[in-house]
């Protein structure tokens, strides 16, 4: 049992979705297709169950507002099998996008935001290491080690953990500056100046795509990328800058 530190505030009431802002490939903006986000036994569930095909229905679950200078943490489980037509590469594979851009600012057919990704993934049967809360960069780059880095994914140090188990994941980012990831409370990765460049988001505007441009706030969402998957926290602590 995790107990978080005083000072977080739950954005998952527990009852519904009403503060969140949903955004599905090829689909308008609050567009909940097939009732890919619900709220069920007080959890948020991804669930696929309406769709047949996931046809490159990449969504996200935003929370209202953007937060600069704060400390989250969520808490997921992996459930059931990968949705039919969904990239092999989403298989036990999640996350939570944080400094996104304003799902407002999304077009229709856009596959991804321009965000840092918090990664989950859970072990497969063939046993690998498959280490959780990595970071990937869609329409991003950060500096690691020093140097600025175009790797779409830095590995995290974390351990590999089973599908069906309820992991703390937790990132403490400070605006532009730097970026922490825990996992059960033990740092697994650090990085800074995250900011727009590089590949991954197709079909967006580009007057959102600023080459270079430090992220220093943005939205948090909640993945659905053809994996169910559970969330049983989302909270978060606003921290005062550096």
């Amino acid at each position: 049992a995790f107990v978080p530190e005083a000072g977080f505030t739950s954005l998952f009431n527990g009852r519904d979705l009403n503060d969140w802002i949903v955004k599905i490939n090829h689909h308008a903006l609050n567009e909940n297709y097939g009732n890919t986000f619900r709220v069920e036994d007080g959890l948020i569930k991804v669930r696929y169950d309406q769709y047949g095909d996931f046809g490159d229905r990449f969504g996200h679950l935003y929370y209202k507002q953007p937060f600069s200078h704060y400390h989250l943490a969520v808490e997921y489980r992996f459930v059931g099998a990968l949705q039919r037509g969904a990239p092999g590469y989403a298989e036990m594979n999640s996350g939570v996008m944080f400094h996104a851009q304003d799902p407002r600012t999304i077009l229709l057919d856009q596959n991804w935001p321009i965000a840092l990704e918090l990664q989950f993934l859970a072990g497969l049967p063939d046993g690998k290491p498959r280490a959780t809360c990595c970071v990937c960069t869609p329409g991003t780059h950060v500096v690691y080690n020093g140097k600025l880095t175009k790797a779409h994914i830095i590995q995290s140090s974390a351990g590999t953990y089973p599908p069906s188990e309820w992991v703390r994941a937790e990132v403490i980012v400070h605006g532009s500056k730097s970026i922490v990831h825990l996992v059960n409370g033990k740092k697994v990765l650090e990085y800074e100046q995250p900011q727009i460049g590089g590949g991954v988001v197709s079909g967006c505007d580009p007057k959102m795509f600023q080459e270079g441009k430090l992220l220093n706030e943005g939205f948090i969402g909640l993945q659905s990328e053809g994996q169910p998957v559970d969330f049983r926290k989302v909270e978060l602590k606003v921290l005062k800058p550096e």
